[in-house]
Order: structure tokens, then sequence, then C-alpha cells
């Protein structure tokens, strides 16, 4: 029976190679739960072999159990009647078999009944649930709501809603958007109005809602009458009852088996997350940050499965007297899969590490105040890191996975267009990975000020002083040349100091610096693996290309296009 684990040996490449010595040391506050736990790490090389162990746990569950009834998911689908919604049995009985086995509690304190584990390791197991079934990966990848309750909830409230989420008996959904208000957050006008008897309650609609029938929300509404913005903006917990109706459900195009629910609050009681007018710009980011990580290794192991299937089905498959694997237009297709699938692990690992170093510092500076001047810098350092980071690999993991599912089905050739193979499936799911949690043009919008603000250039000085490069010295050399053309395009952009000009680029920018930065993490991978090497040498031969043409088009000044594109954008005739 398959591991999907133990049969990828680049996650576990990643995990042995990867340094995650100050990730352990502060996600374990100095191995501080060691005499309270009996399944408390005691050591680095001790957490690292309980990540192992959980992966395998993970990896059974997703190859044994999960993956064999995927295509059942999304035949049933999610269901929706009388106002409730059902999830496929095949959910039901997979998310009964993580319950059991003490998932639920992924990232959440022992202390609240969870595991403790860093968001690289959850990255991870998403991937691998992600690989098996897109539709129970968004259920689970949803347990950073209640990280979002451990850090800004009172002791009160973490005390008596945490535990249930560690043990599997609640889960929750992320209510933000609504009809009239999709990316656009500081739009919102769902309502939450306190009553003379203090407690608050939810007035409006709330849609494109994932998992929204569990039994707790966390709920974004205007708390602040008459504002406007996100400083208006309040965080709220709801805990389901007879005053928010489930409308409807969408029928959707794929991940069939996830509720996408439509939901109608009517003066429902809620109680406060935090502070006032910190809901947006302080608490929904949080969440995003992991929303981002999700969907990133989602789209990475929908990608994942697609890339298998196809060159299975290319080694079995014969024409004119050979495998279509050995066609060279079709083995180009399927390196091209598998390095940038392998590129896009590399990224969200990286990214994964920083989200977790950035939270480690956060804690470790609420238990210990006194280290305060010795973090603080570190903190703003990896706060700047993860901004720029997350939109990057959440648009390179969604824009990847899509093109590979895409040439997945290209290589099936007709079958592939037919429900006999899973590769359909894959396309269908994938899809929306580019387009929930912030689609792939506004995560440019995110990481842009990043690449032109120099935070890019900032990690990538790091990378050069902590690892030697003589042993990949040519390969290294190309990965600074990257870097190099991407220096000469944000110079030319801030010397211009034209905002629609660099508005106009920001998407090659954010190309760029995403060709860049991969490269240096290749190189890296490099040093521990012979493979990796042709590997890297491989993507990046292929940057230097997409690098060189972008920087040729930003320094040519060619305003013309400019207001050529404004112009046809604004034309009342068609093309």
């Amino acid at each position: 029976m398959s591991n999907y684990y133990k049969d990828n040996s680049d996650i576990q490449f990643h995990l042995k190679h990867k340094d995650l010595t100050r990730v352990i040391s502060l996600i374990e506050d100095d191995f501080a739960d060691r005499n309270s736990f009996a399944y408390a790490p005691k050591d680095a090389e001790d957490a690292l072999e309980n990540y192992r162990r959980t992966l395998e746990i993970v990896g059974e569950i997703a190859g044994a159990f999960v993956a064999p009834r995927a295509r059942e998911v999304d035949e049933e689908g999610a269901r929706y009647a009388d106002g409730e919604v059902s999830y496929p049995k095949a959910i039901r009985e997979a998310m009964a078999r993580i319950n059991a086995a003490d998932l639920a509690g992924f990232i959440l304190q022992r202390k609240y009944g969870g595991l403790n584990m860093p968001y690289t390791v959850f990255s991870a197991a998403i991937e691998i649930f992600a690989r098996a079934d897109a539709s129970l990966t968004l259920i689970i990848s949803l347990q950073a709501l209640a990280a979002t309750i451990e850090k800004f909830g009172s002791e009160e409230q973490k005390n008596r809603i945490l535990p249930r989420f560690a043990t599997g008996e609640i889960a929750g959904s992320m209510a933000l958007t609504e009809p009239d208000s999709g990316s656009d957050l500081q739009s919102i006008m769902l309502k939450a109005v306190q009553g003379s008897d203090g407690k608050w309650r939810l007035n409006g609609v709330k849609r494109f809602i994932t998992s929204g029938c569990e039994q707790l929300s966390l709920v974004v509404a205007r708390s602040e009458e008459g504002s406007s913005g996100g400083r208006g903006i309040s965080l709220f917990i709801y805990e389901r009852d007879d005053d928010m109706k489930i409308r409807r459900i969408e029928r959707k195009l794929g991940i069939r088996g996830s509720p996408t629910c439509e939901l109608q609050f009517n003066n429902a009681e809620a109680e406060l997350l935090g502070q006032r007018r910190m809901g947006l710009v302080k608490y929904t980011m949080f969440l995003m940050n992991s929303a981002r990580l999700a969907i990133a290794a989602q789209a990475l192991g929908i990608a994942e499965a697609a890339y298998r299937e196809a060159n299975k089905y290319a080694t079995d498959r014969s024409q004119f007297k050979k495998t279509i694997r050995d066609i060279p237009a079709v083995y180009e297709m399927l390196v091209n899969m598998r390095i940038n699938i392998e590129a896009a692990r590399s990224l969200l690992y990286e990214t994964s590490a920083m989200v977790d170093i950035k939270e480690g510092i956060e804690r470790k500076l609420e238990r210990h105040p006194e280290k305060g001047a010795d973090l603080k810098n570190d903190l703003s350092r990896y706060g700047r890191y993860v901004s720029l980071f997350t939109p990057l690999i959440k648009r390179y993991a969604a824009d990847m996975a899509n093109k590979v599912c895409y040439d997945a089905i290209q290589v099936h050739g007709g079958v592939g267009y037919t429900r006999e193979f899973d590769s359909e499936r894959h396309y269908r799911d994938v899809r929306v990975t580019s387009i929930y949690e912030g689609t792939s043009q506004l995560q440019v919008v995110g990481a842009v000020g990043g690449v032109v603000g120099g935070v890019v250039f900032e990690r990538l000085n790091e990378y050069e002083h902590e690892h030697d490069f003589d042993a990949v010295k040519t390969l290294f050399t190309s990965a600074q040349q990257l870097r190099t053309r991407l220096e000469a395009a944000v110079s030319h952009i801030k010397e211009r100091s034209d905002a629609e000009f660099q508005e106009f680029h920001a998407e090659r920018l954010v190309e760029m610096a995403t060709d860049s930065v991969i490269a240096y993490l290749l190189c890296i991978d490099s040093l521990h693996s012979e493979r990796k090497s042709k590997l890297a040498q491989l993507f990046i031969s292929a940057a230097q290309r997409r690098v060189k043409a972008h920087l040729d088009f930003i320094l040519s000044d060619d305003l013309s296009l400019v207001q050529y594109y404004g112009d046809i954008v604004k034309a009342d005739e068609p093309l």
C-alpha cells in the first residue's frame, strides 16, 4: 500500500538537509515541554525524528486511505438540503481517521492538546494530503484558524475553544469575503453591533466561505459605525446557532468535496477576538500568511499527483514502437514538470521556515520579554521576509501547478480529456489555487514592494553570507547573473520614479525576483545532491532566458506600449 511520504524522496531530502535548528529551538522554546509531556522532544534530533514519524503517519493515511476514495469524493460532492450541508462519505471517514491519529491539532501548543508542529512540517503534511485529495486538504489547512485564536485570543477563549479543535470535536471556517467585496476586504459591509448587554451581534452576508457549515467561524465585520477602510473592521469568533443560515453552496468546477457556502447572519451573537479595529490590519494579515502557505502546499500536492500520473501513462503508453516517454517533446515536458515542482517545494519550505521563525520570535518575546532588545531586529527582519515570500510562493506554486496539470492532460492525449484518468480532476481542482486567498495578480501587488524596496536583495545577501558555494561555483555564478539583472531592472524602475511605469512592470519584477530566489535555493540544495545540481542547471538556464527578456522590455522604456494597453482597455469598441 502506498505511503505518500515514504515514496516522495524530495520531501525526505528537505527534511534531512534543511537547517531547521533555529525553527526547532524557537518552536520548542528550548525544549521547555520535555518534562511536562511524554511525547515532547528532548533535543533537536528528537524533534526531527518526531517530524519524520508524523509525516509517515500522514503519508500512510493519505496514500492508503484517502487517495483510493478521491474519485468517489469528486463524484458525490458536498451537498446542500434544507439549510444543511453534508460532506461526502469518504471525507467524513478520512477526517475520523485523521482525528483518531491525533492530527487535528497539528500546529497547536501541547498544553491545548496539539502537536506543536512548525509550519514547515504542516506545509509538508498539507502537500501530502493534497496529492491524495485536494478537497480534504481545505479542512485540514483550516487548522490555522485555531492558531489565530491561540495567538490573539484571551486565556478564557483559548482554554475553552482550542482543546476542542485539537481533538477534532470542532472544525472551522474563515468568513472573509462578501458578494460585493472579494479580495478587497477593506470594503466589507457585514456589521457587528455591540448591544447594551455588552454582547456583539452580526448582520449581513458572507459568500465563498470554504467549510462555512462548520461549528466555528472567524468572521471579519465592520464594528465601527460610519467607518470605511480597514481601521473600522474587527475579527469575531462565531459558534454556529440558529441565527446564521446557510443560504446555498456553490456549484463548482473542482474541489467538489469541499462546500463553499453563502452565509446569512441575522443578529447572530459573536465574541470579539483581540482588540477592536485590528481585525484586518493585524489579525487577518496573520491568517493570510498561513493561508498563502496552505494554498501553495495544496497546489504543489495536486501538481505532484498530476505529474506522477502523466509520467506513469507516458511510461506505459507506446506509439511508433516506443513509449511516448521516449519522445523528446514529451520527456522535455515531463522533466520541466519535475523541475518546477521541486523548485516550488524549495521555495515553499523556505517560506514556511521564515514564518516559523517570525512566529517563534514573537512567542519568545511574549514568554521572555527581558530578551526583547536581542530579538526585535530579528523580528522586524523576518517580518519583512514573510511579507515578501508568502505572496511569492503562493503565486509561483499556484501558477506552476496550473501549468503542470494542463501539461498532464496533454501527455495523456485524448483520454486525458475523459474521466478514465484522474488528470482531468487534477486540472479542475488546481484551477482555483491561483484565485482564492488572493489571485496571482494580487500576490504581485503584495510582493512588488519588497522587490523594489530591496528586501529580496537583503535575503539573497544572507544566502551568500551563510553558505559556501565553492563546490557549485559555476552554477552559483549563473544564479548571481539572475540577481544582477534583477538589480538592473529595479534600479531602472526607481530611477524613473514613475508609479504607472512600476505598476505596469510589477509582474515582470516579481517573476524575476522569484526566479532569482529559487535559483539561490536550488544552489543550496545542490550542495547536498548531484541530482539537484543538474536540476538547478536546467531551472537556471530557463530562468536566464525569462529574466533577460523581462529586463530588455523594462529597459526599452517603450512608454507607447503602456499607453496602448490603457487605450485598448478604455476603448468602447471590441478588438
